[in-house]
């Protein structure tokens, strides 16, 4: 199963995108086994819309545009699920073995993610009750993935 990171904005040189890098490639390294790769991200410049609900809306659509029809939407909200690292790793195999194709990620602008994704979105996806920096959610979400593939192929990283 394909797995792609759909985001708002680019990540400037430095050690958010250094720290991010480095778990998109042990996740993309660790899934190849499990059917979780390739692991692809696809970065979409910010909407110049003038009001932060038209610039949601605009990205929203945006995103939608850049993932392909066979793959089932996780998009990323505050007010998502708060699933734990074992909760998320059964849903990433659930996904795999019902058949989907792909999974795509999708992290929305500074003003969040649109109705338009969020109600397309297979599942809503909570890192947690605080707000996250984007370059942070990206960090934390491969983190995640990789440590998803790690407990799904019973490797020690993960000791909950």
């Amino acid at each position: 199963m394909r797995l792609l990171i759909a985001v708002i904005g680019k990540l400037k040189q430095g050690p958010e995108r250094d720290l991010f890098a480095h778990y998109l490639g042990r996740a993309e390294a660790a899934g190849r086994k499990l059917h979780l790769s390739p692991l692809i991200l696809i970065e979409v410049a910010e909407s110049k819309a003038a009001t932060a609900n038209a610039r949601k809306e605009a990205e929203a659509e945006t995103l939608l545009a850049k993932v392909p029809p066979s793959h089932k939407r996780i998009c990323l909200d505050p007010g998502g699920e708060r699933l734990g690292s074992e909760e998320f790793a059964k849903a990433l195999a659930k996904f795999r073995d019902g058949g989907a194709q792909g999974l795509a990620f999708l992290i929305g602008g500074a003003d969040g993610l649109g109705l338009a994704a969020l109600f397309k979105a297979d599942l809503v996806l909570s890192l947690g009750p605080m707000i996250l920096p984007h370059g942070l959610a990206r960090i934390v979400l491969a983190e995640q993935i990789y440590r998803a593939a790690t407990i799904l192929s019973g490797h020690p990283y993960h000791r909950a």
